[in-house]
């Protein structure tokens, strides 16, 4: 990847004419090759596939509902669930079908406690759902080694977060509001990213699940500065800070330890709706001129931080320095 962000910079400085750029990245080995390419499709198509199988099973209880006995709604799930089982026995949890296979069996754990609490209905809360199927998860997770698992297990446990706050207004008896929510919900998505970027650091391979715990994180920090800046009277008014101080541990971190673009860019982007949404809210700006101010504050700001991520970008560590 590095040797490729090179040949291309150099394009773009007229070192290497572009008419040469393509020869230039097959010769440095930049470009995929024909293997690389059969197993990306071969690839693409398994979790095109398992996430069909998927959703064909979700349409199929739904739409027979009705239909279906309570003992044919069981039938199904608990066929699909063997059926899996009975993949992950036979390719193992080493091949990438063995691993969709696990994944697909921790989806369905998740259906048959749904359809159970339905067919015989105990009166329990849904948060009790989420907390038993993300009891369930966490030995499939350690045993299957993969982030998809344990992204899966983060979306539970924020389910389950909402699921109780829907039942009781607040979290573990106190009451809180909707502003209060987004407050544990940032809680708990940042101690995740803290604790994964911890593992990746001593070892742990792959960028994208932090990357997207990133998103979800920050996306919520985004959300609390928006409260404060949109209803200011009806907020702790802490939003805004802690979204400064969310700003200055992405760049601390992803600018000087980690160096990640994506999640800069996560930040600039975050900076530019946060601040096209101070100068509608608060900034006293003439109606007549609103639009072409917020505007023209958008697109200077989205330029200015795609030049500096263009910039961060172009520096790699010295060892990935094409000879």
């Amino acid at each position: 990847m590095g040797t490729r962000r090179y040949i291309l910079g150099w394009t773009e400085e007229g070192r290497i004419a572009p008419q040469d750029a393509r020869r230039a990245l097959r010769t440095a080995g930049a470009l995929p090759t024909g293997p690389q390419w059969r197993q990306f499709v071969a690839r693409f198509l398994i979790w095109l596939g398992t996430a069909l199988v998927a959703a064909g099973v979700v349409l199929l209880l739904v739409y027979n509902w009705q239909i279906l006995g309570r003992f044919a709604r069981l039938a199904v799930v608990e066929g699909l669930f063997a059926a899996v089982l009975g993949v992950i026995g036979w390719f193992g949890l080493a091949r990438i079908e063995g691993k969709l296979a696990l994944l697909g069996a921790a989806v369905l754990v998740g259906a048959l406690l749904a359809l159970v609490g339905q067919t015989y209905p105990t009166g329990a809360d849904s948060h009790g759902l989420f907390v038993a199927w993300g009891l369930a998860l966490v030995p499939l997770a350690a045993v299957g080694g993969m982030p998809t698992l344990w992204l899966l297990l983060l979306a539970v446990a924020n389910g389950a977060f909402l699921a109780y706050f829907r039942a009781f207004g607040g979290l573990f008896g106190v009451p809180l509001g909707v502003e209060g929510l987004l407050w544990a919900l940032v809680a708990l998505n940042t101690a995740v990213l803290v604790l994964w970027e911890v593992l990746a650091w001593v070892g742990a391979a792959g960028r994208w699940g932090p990357r997207l715990v990133g998103v979800v994180s920050g996306g919520l920090v985004t959300g609390l500065a928006l409260w404060s800046i949109v209803d200011p009277a009806g907020g702790s008014g802490w939003g805004v800070p802690a979204w400064i101080l969310w700003l200055g541990a992405v760049y601390a971190v992803y600018r000087r330890v980690i160096h990640d673009v994506f999640l800069l860019a996560t930040a600039v982007s975050s900076i530019v709706l946060v601040a096209a949404t101070f100068l509608i809210w608060r900034a006293d700006i003439p109606e007549s001129n609103a639009l072409l101010i917020v505007s023209l504050v958008v697109i200077g700001v989205s330029a200015a931080g795609a030049r500096w991520l263009r910039a961060v970008s172009a520096e790699e560590p010295s060892e990935e320095e094409p000879q």
